[in-house]
C-alpha cells in the first residue's frame, strides 16, 4: 500500500524568490549566505509509513539534530559547529541546516520515530488509517417544511 504523493517544491520562477523564502523557509533563497543550508532528503512511502531519509554526516544526534512536527509538516534542523583546527582547505559545510517536508496527511501525535546511523537520519511517520482518509458520502436529511434555519 502506498500513500498519496508527497508534494515536491521547485522554484521555477526566480522572480518569486521572496515568496518562496517566506513560504518555504528551509529552502535556499536569493541570499544563501544568510539562509540555513538545505538538507538532501528522500521521501518514500509503503507499509503504512512515510520514511524520510536525510544526509547529515558528522552530526551528534543527541546534540545537533532536532525534529519538529506541526500539522502535516516535518522539519529537520541541525547545527554543525566548525572545529577550531586550522585548515589549508575545507569543503565541509558548517552552520545551520534545515529542511521542511510537507506530507499529504497530518502527522499523528504518537508513533513518529527517528534513528541516526552512518550519517543518515531516518524518520518514520505512520500514515493515517485508510478509513479516516477515504472519501465518503454524507447523507442529506430532509427537514420539515417549516424548518428553514
Amino acid at each position: 500500500m502506498t500513500g498519496a504523493k508527497v508534494e515536491r517544491r521547485h522554484n521555477f520562477f526566480p522572480d518569486f524568490n521572496d515568496w518562496f523564502s517566506r513560504e518555504f523557509p528551509g529552502l535556499p533563497g536569493r541570499f544563501p549566505v544568510m539562509a540555513a543550508h538545505s538538507i538532501p532528503m528522500e521521501v518514500t512511502s509503503g507499509d503504512g509509513t512515510y520514511v524520510l531519509r536525510a544526509e547529515l554526516p558528522g552530526m551528534d544526534p543527541d546534540e545537533d539534530i532536532t525534529i519538529t512536527v506541526d500539522g502535516n509538516l516535518v522539519t529537520v534542523s541541525a547545527e554543525h559547529g566548525e572545529s577550531t583546527q586550522d585548515k589549508e582547505h575545507s569543503e565541509f559545510r558548517y552552520g545551520s541546516f534545515r529542511r521542511t517536508v510537507r506530507l499529504p496527511d497530518p502527522v499523528p501525535a504518537e508513533g513518529v520515530e527517528a534513528s541516526y546511523t552512518d550519517g543518515i537520519l531516518t524518520v518514520r511517520v505512520p500514515m493515517p488509517d485508510q478509513e479516516t482518509r477515504a472519501a465518503r458520502t454524507v447523507p442529506v436529511k430532509r427537514g420539515d417544511a417549516g424548518d428553514r434555519s
